[in-house]
């Protein structure tokens, strides 16, 4: 469960500065390397770290710049918005 307290904002800024430039490429391999990173920067669980990669997903603060349907586009870039 996520804590009201949790400040997605800076959780969000947080993992666009743990992100090297160009990162993350490809919509499944994008949210696993920032759920990783979660998890490993934060100390959340995975199924938290997973849950917090939706909600920003959800709430704009993570949008996927392709369409992971199609091929030719499921290795676009993701874009982190901290000031969604």
């Amino acid at each position: 469960m996520i804590s009201d307290d949790l400040d997605l904002k800076q959780l969000t800024a947080d993992l666009k500065e743990a992100l090297g430039p160009g990162e993350p490429v490809g919509y499944l391999r994008g949210k696993s390397l920032m759920r990783n990173l979660l998890v490993e920067l934060k100390g959340f669980s995975e199924l938290e770290a997973e849950e917090l990669i939706d909600t920003l997903e959800a709430r704009g603060f993570l949008r996927f710049l392709g369409d992971p349907a199609e091929r030719s586009v499921a290795d676009a870039l993701w874009e982190i918005t901290p000031h969604a």
